[in-house]
């Protein structure tokens, strides 16, 4: 039976061989993936911690995978903008990141975003690393190439596993973090207390999730102290309950010490974040007094805190403006809008953004796993299978409550941490494969084989991946958006779509979202409405002319918008007489005019633009870019209808197109 099993040096070989082609698959695919939405600001704010010793600009997306991120582009030399300006005073992240990558001459960013990637990437690695080691541990060496393997071809590490974000390190760090404290219980050795105290200090500077482990750890504490072994800490053993849970909280307390250390040290042991060796500030991007109004007693627990000098200031700020910012907040699925989320809405990322493979495959290994469980003839045996698996359990179901329980619904890069549960739980299948029996074996290929032709056929566009269940490739939008699918990734690849199928002299039309520049990839388009702005001259209007329309996916549903959901009475009236004043409008933006004017002229455009999106929304696109940016070749008469006509050519417009885009 232990004749497949391969020999601990070839193990070892084919370990390395298969994280070599995670790592190759992550980073090759974003070789032509433009700036995604967080990276501008992730690496600019990693460089200025690095190169200036200052932590004003964006410090709420965890200072470790930042710094790191950066640390290409810091010893690169690069330089940055001017520090004598207003963005600098008013801690503008965006605005400076704009500047930083894309208007500093003779500096391309894009080797540095290309490196920055690379780092992170090295934790997606050792996520899979640890993914099989504990897997071997379960189920020995069969199944913990399972287990790789799953983790190896998974649509949702290759996507963000090397992304210049937090994500990845966040999801190495809930995993090793719930593991070293798990063995910290059942090893006195001080170098295992080490290992958590230190892993778990390294997790509050990973991402603002961190204290999603505090749950964690006291629930894995009340499972120790129920079994009947005494758990044996600073040097003597403690066998009654209470005594268990108050050596685990004296433990938790030097965690803390510990982790509070670490952060003075990412923040230079200084508590301001404006270095005062620089040019002030005025404020952080959000002034204090802003999250203040909106945080209640978290925010006046918060600045309590800041006014002892217990934490950094860049911290704290970093912590009250995630809980701020996570209260309400635009969200998109299923064709619905809300600020505040659903229930719903992970359970359904899970289920269209998650290979049927994968899926398949650990619904049978916990069907397996239970099956054996309650084959025992009697309790004892039992406890030991489910109590080895304690640090996982505890990570999955408490990481899944929260995040069922978030009002935060942007993406569903935000349940990662939960997929290494589930390439572990696969391991459980490695048993067939030493089965002898053919059809035990053939299921286990037959599934690992569908997970891994999923991900190859998505090959490079990770970030837009979705399952079968999701329909067709252009109906992807329909269901999430975001960084679920658009993130402003694909600007080159549209560029280079313009080139081979745009008509020469046809004019181009652009609503991107995403912290990419058009520019920079030498797209000549007329920009519709923008995410991003960025403090660029904002165009003047223009009627809208036939042409190509290129749009990205977050930008036709209208997540971010005034003007979203249905297209109302109120609606048409407002943009008809906006419409009747479009000459106007035109003459006047082309002297960039301030005012009620600019302000009247901005609605137009906004209502213009929803208008026609409630029409290509109907219709089916002509073709896609990586799945995020959808295009449609617009005539005369077809654009008068959508845009210029009346609500009844409007209405007739949009029902031709449902019936021409229905099989």
């Amino acid at each position: 039976m232990s004749s497949w099993v391969p020999s601990s040096r070839l193990t070892w070989l084919l370990v390395a061989s298969l994280l070599a082609l995670h790592y190759a698959l992550a980073v090759g695919s974003k070789f032509r993936e433009s700036t995604t939405s967080d990276e501008l600001v992730h690496l600019t704010g990693g460089f200025v911690f690095n190169h200036f010793n200052d932590y004003r600009l964006h410090p709420e997306n965890g200072i470790l995978p930042q710094r790191l991120a950066a640390l290409p582009a810091t010893l690169m030399g690069s330089r940055f903008p001017s520090l004598e300006q207003s963005l600098w005073r008013t801690s503008n992240s965006w605005a400076l990141g704009h500047q930083f990558f894309y208007e500093q001459p003779g500096q391309d960013h894009f080797p540095r975003l290309l490196a920055g990637r690379a780092m992170i990437a090295l934790f997606s690695v050792a996520t899979g690393l640890l993914v099989f080691l504990w897997s071997r541990e379960f189920f020995g060496t069969a199944g913990a190439l399972v287990s790789l393997a799953f983790f190896v071809f998974s649509p949702t590490f290759l996507a963000h596993g090397a992304l210049a974000t937090s994500d990845a390190c966040m999801a190495f760090f809930m995993l090793a973090s719930v593991g070293a404290w798990w063995r910290h219980l059942h090893d006195a050795r001080s170098r295992w207390w080490w290992t958590s105290a230190i892993t778990f200090a390294l997790a509050c500077v990973a991402k603002f999730s961190a204290p999603l482990l505090l749950p964690m750890f006291a629930a894995m504490a009340l499972v120790r102290a129920w079994s009947q072994e005494p758990l044996t800490l600073f040097g003597r053993a403690w066998s009654s309950r209470r005594a268990k849970l108050g050596a685990a909280a004296l433990s938790a307390l030097g965690h803390g010490a510990v982790a509070v250390f670490v952060i003075w040290a990412f923040f230079g042991f200084r508590f301001t974040a404006f270095n005062p060796g620089l040019p002030p500030a005025d404020h952080f991007i959000r002034p204090w007094e802003w999250l203040d109004e909106n945080l209640g007693a978290s925010g006046r627990c918060i600045r309590a805190i800041a006014a002892a000098r217990l934490l950094p200031e860049g911290y704290l700020y970093g912590l009250a403006y995630v809980l701020e910012t996570a209260q309400v907040r635009s969200a998109f699925l299923n064709g619905e809008f809300s600020t505040t989320g659903w229930a719903t809405f992970f359970p359904w990322a899970f289920a269209l953004k998650t290979t049927l493979g994968l899926i398949a495959a650990s619904t049978l290994a916990v069907s397996v796993a239970a099956r054996r469980f309650c084959s025992a003839r009697d309790a004892s045996p039992r406890w030991p299978r489910l109590y080895r698996a304690t640090p996982l359990v505890v990570l999955f179901l408490i990481y899944w409550v929260f995040s069922i329980t978030s009002h935060l619904n942007i993406g569903h890069r935000h349940i990662m941490p939960t997929y290494p549960v589930l390439f572990i739980a696969c391991g459980a299948l490695g048993a067939w494969l030493l089965s002898r029996r053919p059809m035990l074996i053939a299921c286990v290929v037959l599934l690992v084989a569908a997970h891994a032709t999923e991900s190859l056929r998505a090959y490079p566009d990770y970030l837009a991946y979705f399952n079968p269940f999701a329909g067709a490739r252009e109906d992807r939008h329909r269901h999430l958006v975001d960084s679920s699918l658009d993130w402003g990734q694909d600007l080159p690849g549209l560029k280079r779509w313009l080139d081979r199928h745009a008509p020469v002299g046809s004019e181009v039309y652009l609503s991107y979202f995403g912290t990419g520049e058009p520019d920079y990839d030498r797209i000549r388009a007329q920009r519709l409405p923008f995410v991003n702005g960025f403090k660029l001259p904002k165009p003047p209007t223009r009627r809208l002319t036939p042409g190509v329309y290129c749009i990205s996916a977050t930008m036709l549903e209208h997540v971010y918008s005034p003007i979203r959901g249905a297209w109302t009475i109120e609606f048409e009236k407002e943009f008809a007489a906006g419409r009747a004043r479009e000459a106007e409008f035109i003459r006047a933006t082309q002297a960039s005019p301030d005012g009620d004017l600019r302000r009247d002229a901005d609605r137009y455009e906004l209502l213009r633009f929803a208008r026609l999106c409630h029409y290509l929304r109907a219709r089916r696109p002509d073709a896609d870019i990586g799945g995020s940016i959808l295009i449609y070749r617009l005539s005369e008469a077809e654009l008068h209808a959508s845009v210029y006509g009346s609500l009844r050519e409007w209405a007739t417009a949009v029902e031709n197109a449902i019936v021409r885009r229905t099989p």
